[in-house]
């Protein structure tokens, strides 16, 4: 099971993700300065980080809306990407947020698990109903694949929907999770976890959301530039694993910290993943 490996990825390297959204403006001058166009520098300055923390770091999330803006050579880069990531043996998480039905749904599985732009996991969005989760059920169940679908997102508009009371007394993303949980519940690996796991900031109800979904591996944003910290992490983790907690800016932009730091920005990036990793670790008490 593809969760199985990321559990198991956690346990080597610990629980960082590194979000690659690369904008132009993140990337040193004299690093754009040696490129003659766009996806090159996109994908060399992505390479450089992922070399500088393959060792450090349990996944990569690359979130296409920074591809996509720079259009077909973006999305090239997008895909470079993807393929540098594969053939170094690391995991890969296509920040997608898809959110269809039927055969819609099957051309979005379709296009982010095979071909071009093929990645381990994505990102799905279940608030249009479960059925649009099932039409990548069949994928999953080969093992090699597995999703990320927002349960309970940080943002201040999650309380739009997500905390709305239904009759039961529960809120919206309750039941998305409880509905998240029974269609994996043929699909648990060997580590407990289902290929289907969840979205959730961490700067909410963490130990809540941990206890009434122990089956759901989580993909953590909101460390570091979204506000929050390693003490906001730690209610969602089972005995030191169970999530991956992803950093973009806080990592790509590490290097703005030091004086001079533009010219060693990727070890400056592999210096903040251990530094963030070591503070998840202790929970905060560093």
């Amino acid at each position: 099971m593809m969760m199985d490996r990321l559990y198991e990825k956690v346990e080597e390297n610990g629980h960082v993700c590194v979000g690659l959204d690369t904008d132009l403006s993140y990337i040193p001058k004299w690093f754009l300065d040696k490129h003659e166009n766009l996806e090159d520098v996109l994908f060399n300055f992505n390479k450089k980080l992922i070399d500088a923390t393959k060792d450090i770091s349990a996944c990569y999330k690359l979130q296409i809306a920074y591809y996509e803006a720079y259009g077909i050579k973006g999305l090239t880069a997008y895909m470079k990407t993807l393929k540098y990531i594969k053939e170094n043996g690391l995991i890969s998480i296509g920040d997608i947020k898809r959110g269809d039905i039927s055969s819609t749904a099957k051309m979005y599985a379709k296009a982010h698990f095979e071909g071009d732009f093929e990645s381990d996991f994505i990102t799905l969005n279940p608030y249009m109903g479960l059925d649009s989760i099932t039409p990548y059920i069949s994928y999953l169940e080969s093992g090699k694949k597995g999703v990320f679908a927002l349960l309970r997102t940080s943002n201040e508009g999650a309380k739009d929907i997500q905390y709305i009371k239904t009759e039961a007394k529960t809120n919206v993303y309750d039941e998305v999770g409880k509905g998240l949980s029974k269609l994996g519940k043929d699909l648990i690996g060997k580590r407990g976890y289902s290929a289907i796991g969840a979205v959730v900031g961490c700067t909410h109800e963490g130990q809540e959301i941990r206890k009434d979904f122990k089956d759901l591996f989580f993909l953590i944003p909101g460390y570091g530039a979204q506000g929050g910290g390693a003490k906001d992490v730690a209610p969602y983790l089972q005995n030191g694993n169970g999530g991956v907690v992803n950093s973009s800016r806080g990592i790509l932009l590490a290097y703005k910290k030091e004086e001079n730091g533009e010219k060693i920005f990727d070890q400056l990036a592999r210096k903040e993943v251990l530094r963030m990793s070591a503070d998840i670790k202790s929970g905060g008490n560093l």
